[in-house]
């Protein structure tokens, strides 16, 4: 992507986690390091098609857990999102290690997250590439405002805030669509919908090798 918003002063590039700047951070995350990797639903299988369930318990060691396996996964499937019902699991809860516009990462997750996008009037479109790990292969241009702020919480349950811009903006609504049961075919006119599930076509099988090979070298 190539949009770019004006600030004041230097930027700071250190990594957010969960919203917050940290001086430093590995290029791969605590939680993957302790996942497993799962199986990645596909676009087609129902639980990617309706709602998903409200979290109400918090601190337990399975949503720990899934939490540790999400990312994993993601990493595995070279994401820079994953919702929870890609992972075949029915709960309102999704991972990010995303850049932005400025080329800053972002990293960590959200439960029961809730969208909130500028106002109509105020709402910048950028029409740019998307893909999903769900449509395996396949990248189709959807519109997505350029601004986005997810509020929920995290595993503990305490609140958290979430704002991105450009490329995480789009990530941020990507993958609160999964959770209201949309993928980003959903978003496409007929013809680019048949365009994707082509392209998924071709190359579904390449990309499901090459996450089988990466996914080998995290074997435990």
């Amino acid at each position: 992507m190539s949009v770019r918003h004006e600030r004041p002063g230097p930027v700071d590039r250190r990594v957010r986690v969960q919203g917050r700047p940290v001086d430093s951070y590995p290029a791969l995350s605590p939680e993957a390091e302790r996942g497993s990797v799962r199986r990645v639903t596909e676009a087609g299988e129902e639980i990617l098609h309706r709602p998903c369930r409200e979290v109400t318990e918090f601190g337990t060691p399975e949503l720990s857990a899934l939490i540790d396996d999400m990312f994993l996964t993601m990493h595995v499937a070279e994401g820079a999102g994953l919702a929870a019902n890609q992972v075949d699991v029915d709960l309102r809860l999704f991972v990010y290690d995303c850049p932005d516009d400025d080329g800053i990462r972002h990293v960590g997750h959200i439960l029961n997250p809730v969208l909130e996008l500028p106002e109509p009037g105020d709402r910048r479109l950028v029409d740019d590439m998307e893909g999903c790990l769900s449509v395996p292969g396949a990248a189709m241009a959807v519109p997505r405002t350029d601004h986005a702020v997810v509020r929920g919480f995290d595993q503990d349950g305490k609140p958290l805030v979430i704002e991105g811009t450009g490329y995480f903006a789009r990530c941020l609504q990507h993958e609160s669509d999964h959770l209201d049961g949309h993928t980003y075919l959903d978003r496409l006119s007929k013809r680019d919908r048949k365009d994707a599930l082509r392209q998924t076509a071709d190359r579904r099988e390449s990309v499901f090798a090459q996450r089988a090979a990466r996914a080998a070298t995290f074997a435990r």
